[in-house]
């Protein structure tokens, strides 16, 4: 197939008036151009893509059926023009405004919808979309480029990601209501004795540090059910056990179902979550809505 050089917007928009216009002279009266450029712009379109697109009848072009189809496809292209010169002028408004996000469980299913309704209250106009997996899976999405950014529960193994360190929380203990321990103002870690765990799914940061310090103290628990971390407050709440989790989440599930209790828990660790984002997004202004309008994080 011989190449075809459409390099010329110019002849395109051209042909496009003539095919409106029906001849020449209304043709560069339109443009403010000279009739014989009109001519010679044809000439040059009909040339390089090896066909003629008008038949010449008295003073008038009579559009043929290869002229038909081509004025349609550059009123598309002269539509989509339309459109990148509104995403333009938006783009110098607000920056960037689509943006791929993905969040580990913990902070996915309250927490960061809320923050995404923060942000669109800012600008209505933006695009999210949104999806909730695991916190490795969310760094490996990120950086195929699946994503663009992602709330991950620290720490995280990247070597091409930007990581920020959002906020750090004390875990807090869920009992149900009727259990033993629900009078109690502060769950030790020695109460876990002889206690049914719920846990998230293995392998999981938060439960990991739950078992090390159970190891660590020696602690002989009853067993554990492990779940997702979505249905884990529920567990508690039917008197499944009793649970170590982050606050964002018991909160967020307290607002559904009052048959369970939020608990201080001893001795204090943490959970702390982050956001990475490509290189590529640095600076982005939808970065900096993520990190400066954080929903405000819960009082035990």
């Amino acid at each position: 197939m011989a190449d075809i050089n459409l390099s010329s917007l110019k002849a395109l928009i051209i042909f496009k008036t003539l095919y409106e216009q029906g001849t020449a002279t209304r043709t560069a009266r339109e443009l403010g151009i000279t009739q014989s450029g009109v001519s010679r712009s044809l000439g040059q379109l009909e040339e390089n893509i090896g066909m003629a697109l008008f038949m010449r009848h008295k003073k008038r072009l009579v559009p043929m059926p290869e002229a038909d189809e081509l004025y349609g496809e550059i009123l598309r292209l002269t539509g989509n023009l339309e459109e990148m010169k509104h995403t333009i002028v938006a783009l110098r408004e607000f920056g960037a405004s689509r943006m791929r996000l993905a969040s580990a469980p913990a902070l996915g299913f309250a927490y960061v919808p809320r923050l995404i309704a923060n942000i669109l209250r800012i600008n209505p106009k933006y695009s999210i979309y949104f999806d909730i997996m695991p916190s490795p899976d969310v760094t490996r999405a990120v950086e195929s480029g699946s994503f663009d950014a992602g709330f991950v529960t620290l720490p995280v193994n990247t070597q091409t990601l930007v990581v920020e360190e959002l906020f750090s929380v004390k875990a807090v203990c869920l009992v149900p209501k009727n259990h033993p321990l629900a009078d109690a103002d502060v769950i030790d870690v020695k109460d876990l004795r002889g206690q049914h765990l719920v846990i998230p799914n293995q392998p999981n940061l938060a439960a990991d540090q739950l078992l090390a310090l159970i190891n660590e103290k020696r602690i002989r628990i009853a067993g554990k059910t492990e779940a997702n971390i979505a249905a884990i407050c529920s567990l508690v709440a039917n008197g499944v056990g009793i649970s170590l989790i982050n606050p964002i989440t018991a909160f967020d599930n307290l607002a559904a179902t009052k048959d369970f209790l939020i608990k201080p828990f001893e001795p204090t660790f943490h959970y702390s979550f982050g956001l990475v984002y490509r290189q590529s997004w640095a600076g982005n202004q939808l970065i900096d809505h993520l990190k400066k309008h954080l929903p405000d994080l819960p009082n035990l």
